[in-house]
This record gives C-alpha cells, structure tokens and sequence, in this order.
C-alpha cells in the first residue's frame, strides 16, 4: 500500500530523482567534508598593494633615470627614450592595462628621459633637481591630505572638468611647439615671463588634480573589492601624476634660478 504521508511521498520521488548507485561510505564521507562554498575567483586589492606596485615602478623609473645621469645620456637619446614610454604609457592607459611588463616598460623608458632632462637642467642650475624633487614630495603630501580630510571631494563634475583642462593643456602645448618652429618663443607659454609663470602653476595644480583623482580611484577600487591585478593600474597612475607634477615643478623654479 501506498503511504499518503507527504514526507515519506517526497523521500521516494527524491530516491527515483536519483537513479544512480547507492553510495559508499567514503563518498559520502568526501561529501561531508568537501567545502560548501565556491572560492573567490580573486584576491581583493589593497592599499598594500598599491604602496608595493607603487614603489616598482616609481623604483624602476628612479633607477633608470639615475643610470641615465650617470651615463650622460645624450638628449637625443633620451628623447628617443620618451617617445617609447609615451606610446607605452597611452597603451596603459587607454586600454587600462595591469600588465607589469607594459607599465614597467613606460616606467623604464621615461625614466632615461627623466634622468637626462635632470642632469640638464641641474647643469643649468645647481642644486634645482632636489628642490623639485622636495616641491614635488610637498604636492604628493598635500594633496593627500586634502584628500584624506575630504577638503576637496571628487565628483563626476570634477572629473569631467580635469579631464578638459588636460585636453586644452595638451592642445595648447602641441599649438606653442608648432608655432616654435615659425615665432621664436611660439605662443610665449614656455617661456620666462609671466605668462609662461602663469601656465607652469596651472600645470602643476593641474597635475595635483590628477594625484586626487588617483586617491580617490584607489580608494574606491579597494572598497569595491577590485581584483589584486588592478593594483598595477593604480600605481601607474600614481607614476604618471608625479612625474608631471616633477617636471613642472623643474620647470618653474628654472625660471627664478641663476645659472
């Protein structure tokens, strides 16, 4: 006779469900223990991970720009150097890359340049690469702390309005070295004069804003749970700004140091 008890009803619809071979005390042992949960497909990214990407590739950069001053690089040379990481770093950033190889490659090349223009310019004038190298230290602390106080806060607006003075910026440097070649001085924006004081101070604000653009990405990505990988990204990005902000700050004290 047929049981009407609904759970013994369900128990042998589930047995018929099965259709297979009884199993074994030992699968049924390896059953229980196997794990009741799927592992993570990624390690969530850290600050950590940051401040060690970071210092790789700020460190190759640094190596590679000390061995260039050392070897007085020719400018040429250096210059060559640049073109390479400035293609490097575009691949990096258009395609938001974490592969280490791309990132150090650009941090390696451009370090040549770096390290040149450097040794040029500390030539010119003593004593000019460690001022640029504190006033450079000084941004990277200020705005982190701005960043950290939530002075400033990051908005989809702010974004958009960094992200069109870089464009005009760019623009405006590519029109001044066109017109170089034709005006002695070109639109007068690189040059020691008010004006062209005037454009290296919103250069390096303007690199400041790409440093608190990239507190604010890592901060997200961590909190976000970001795959570890995403680290590389973060500490390009880190890279790119201080180099910027680096060479404008070079830029600027030479217009109020001797030779």
């Amino acid at each position: 006779m047929e049981s009407k008890n609904p759970v013994f009803s369900r128990k042998r619809q589930a047995s018929q469900a099965w259709g297979g071979p009884t199993p074994t005390p030992d699968q049924l042992q390896g059953m229980y223990d196997a794990p009741s949960y799927a592992p993570p497909a990624h390690r969530p990214m850290t600050i950590d991970d940051v401040v060690v990407r970071g210092f790789m590739t700020l460190g190759t950069l640094v190596v590679s720009g000390a061995v260039a001053w050392v070897l007085n690089v020719p400018l040429g040379i250096a210059v060559a150097c640049a073109l390479i990481g400035v293609v490097l770093g575009l691949i990096a950033s258009f395609k938001q890359s974490t592969n280490p190889a791309l990132i150090l490659g650009y941090a390696l090349f451009y370090g040549v340049f770096v390290g040149a223009l450097s040794h040029a310019y500390e030539t010119a004038f003593n004593g000019i690469v460690l001022q640029a190298v504190l006033g450079t230290a000084f941004a990277f602390g200020a705005v982190l702390a701005v960043h950290s106080l939530k002075i400033v806060r990051v908005t989809p607006k702010l974004v958009r309005y960094v992200a069109a003075a870089a464009i005009a910026a760019l623009g405006l440097m590519l029109v001044n070295l066109i017109l170089g070649f034709f005006v002695d001085g070109g639109l007068g924006i690189r040059t020691d004069s008010p004006l062209g004081w005037i454009f290296s101070i919103a250069m390096i604000l303007l690199g400041c804003f790409f440093l608190l653009l990239d507190f604010d990405s890592i901060e997200q990505a961590v909190r976000m749970g970001a795959p570890e990988k995403f680290a590389w990204q973060c500490a390009f990005g880190l890279t790119l700004s201080l180099v910027w902000i680096y060479l404008e700050v070079l830029r600027f004290i030479s217009y109020f140091s001797s030779d």
